[in-house]
Order: structure tokens, then sequence, then C-alpha cells
């Protein structure tokens, strides 16, 4: 396949994250449990969602969000029709009951150490799989105690959108999470309000060709694919940070705090 199509899947192709080669699937006990989180909790919190009906209800999909407190990803849960896997700290897994839980539900144990590479293609599974991954391109909930909250985004999340550049990238912006959790408290203050916007998908390609994106050409990224690994590595990186503080600016857009 040639032309501008042809050279996507190409430069795709070179670029993309290898995962393990094994199945990932979602663990029978998180299936069902998903659908109660969501009645239970959108009956008895004041979590208000704006754009639910822009997350596709099957196939692989990245949702992307800020991080302020450890309610978040029971938020994002709360408005999702299906399961999320994310990628979790190791710490979350070391002590019971919080160990049992992260396995349960399926969700991706990092070694911050070891740069993260096991989790990255545990990452690329759920994607080939074609399930839910939820990252927080932050990576860590932001320990910052007044706003601005939003920090630097890492680039893992556009290395991961790269080697799936047509699966949508979807934004999910949390506004009050803090109120109902605040850092380091073991209270979830119910009745505090949270309010979630969503944002039109994006996908990989259509961001790297756009003149407000990656600005790239057809004949660029033709260029780019003939270069050697070490050269091409480099102009990806630059790319890689240009996606990831573009998605962290429409976050801020949204209204993260």
């Amino acid at each position: 396949m040639g032309g501008l199509e042809g050279n996507l899947i190409n430069l795709s192709n070179l670029i993309k994250i290898k995962g393990t080669g094994n199945e990932f699937k979602t663990p029978k006990l998180y299936k069902f449990l998903v659908s109660y989180i969501r009645i239970i909790g959108r009956s008895f919190t004041r979590v208000n969602f704006e754009g639910l009906e822009k997350i596709p209800r099957f196939g692989p999909v990245i949702i992307v969000g800020n991080h302020t407190s450890n309610i978040d990803p029971i938020i994002k849960i709360m408005g999702n029709m299906r399961p999320i896997h994310y990628l979790a700290k190791e710490g979350h897994f070391k002590k019971e009951p919080n160990r049992t839980i992260m396995l349960s539900t399926g969700q991706i144990e990092t070694f911050r150490d070891s740069g993260g590479t096991d989790a990255l293609a545990r990452a690329i599974d759920v994607l080939d799989s074609g399930l839910c991954l939820g990252l927080f391109p932050e990576g860590t909930r932001s320990r910052r105690i007044k706003a601005p909250f939003l920090q630097k985004g890492k680039t893992g999340v556009a290395r991961i959108a790269a080697s799936f550049p047509d699966i949508p990238i979807i934004p999910m912006c949390i506004m009050g999470a803090r109120d109902m959790m605040a850092p380091g408290d073991n209270i979830i203050r119910i009745w505090k309000k949270i309010s979630v916007k969503i944002d039109e998908p994006i996908t990989f390609n259509q961001w790297i060709i756009h003149e407000d994106g990656g600005s790239m050409s057809e004949n660029k990224i033709l260029e780019m694919i003939h270069l050697n690994d070490e050269d091409r590595n480099e102009q990806m990186r630059f790319l890689y940070r240009k996606f990831t503080n573009q998605l962290m600016e429409n976050l801020k857009q949204l209204g993260a705090p």
C-alpha cells in the first residue's frame, strides 16, 4: 500500500512497542463488579459526566486523564460502560487487600526502577486484545498542595498511541476529586461534587498529519521511514513530547485544576 496511508502504516510498524504475545483477559470478577460500581457509585455520589457518548462501547481504546486523587480510577470506571485496565505503581501490589484487588481487576504492575518496560508490553497486550486501557500521563498522583495541580506528562502515553495509531485516545478531565478524597486520606466524602468532562477522541495518525499537531506531510513521513534507527528515534522523541504536551494542554483547557 502506497501513499500517505501506506507510509503511516510503515512508520507505525517501525516504531511499535512489542507486547508479550500473550492474550490479556479481563478477570470475570472485574466484569461482574463494573456494572455494580457504576450503579452504586452514580446513585450515591454527586459525580456528573459530560460526553460519555464519546467513549466507544467496543474495541480497543485509550482513556487518559489528570490525576489528583486515589479516587480518580474509580471515577473513570463509574463513567465507562466497560472495564478499564490501568498501569499502577508497584506499591499498590505490596500489601493486602490492595494486592488482591489489583490482581482480581486486571491492573498492570509498573516497576519504575526498570523503566516500566514490562508494564508497557502488557499495556500493548491490553490493546491487542481489544480492551480499554486507562492512563494517567502524569505518571503519579499530583503531590502539589495548591493549584495548578496538573503536572508535566510523561511520553509513555504517546509511545503507546503511536504503536496503535488508529485507536481512539479520549481525554477525560476530572474536577473536584480532591474534595471527595484528599491525598493521604482514607475517607471518601460522597457528598462532594465531582465534574467530569470527556473530549472528542483523536488518533495518533490524525494528530501526526494535522497542521496543529505533528504537522507531518507525506514526504516528511517517508523521509523518516528511510532514516536509520537512531535518527528516526530522535525525531520520534520530539513528536512524542509534542503530542504529550498538547494532550496535557487539552486536559487543562477542559478544566483540569
